[in-house]
């Protein structure tokens, strides 16, 4: 894993919504960008990352955003949802990573690792049995990361990036607990 930095991770409020516009439209930006004309890029953006969007994704009561940052500097957040998910994603009590997001001065530096723990105690907390996502397949230093932490392939889905489609890899584990509850 990587090595811990001094991060402190918070729940998102409504005042955040700018600062969740910016962190998500540079690390999809800088995930998608080479691989997409800038009119999808443009286009995906300005409708995935507003920061009205990020407003009305704060206001649904089915999700939760998780902030990490470093000496008070956005690292990156995690958007987590609540409910139903793919029929590849088994399980009854369900929390989707819908994003998660770390700027790539974080990167391999511990920001993921911390950040995706507070993740995975959040759906301990929520007494989910599964926690899933999706990401590019071709995006294979997150798919990595994402097996380092008890993700397993379930699935295929198509994304639609402008006119452009693409394909995700689902991803999904169990929220395991030890005996003394921490989440594995």
């Amino acid at each position: 894993m990587e090595t811990a930095l001094p991060l402190q991770i918070r729940r998102a409020t409504a005042s955040d919504s700018v600062l969740l516009a910016e962190i998500g439209a540079e690390t999809f930006a800088d995930t998608f960008a080479a691989e997409n004309t800038p009119e999808n890029m443009a286009a995906y953006l300005s409708a995935a990352f507003s920061a009205a969007q990020q407003a009305r994704e704060l206001a649904d009561p089915a999700s939760r955003f998780l902030i990490a940052a470093v000496a008070g500097l956005a690292a990156g957040y995690a958007r987590l949802r609540f409910g139903p998910a793919p029929a590849a994603v088994a399980g009854e009590k369900l929390m989707e990573i819908a994003r998660f997001y770390v700027r790539k001065p974080w990167i391999g530096k511990g920001a993921a690792a911390q950040l995706m723990q507070a993740c995975m105690s959040e759906a301990q907390r929520a007494e989910c049995d599964v926690a899933w996502l999706d990401v590019w397949e071709r995006n294979f230093r997150a798919i990595a990361f994402y097996r380092k932490w008890g993700f397993a392939e379930v699935g295929v889905q198509a994304f639609q990036l402008g006119d452009d489609l693409q394909r995700d890899l689902l991803m999904a584990r169990a929220v395991k607990r030890d005996a003394g509850g921490a989440v594995r």
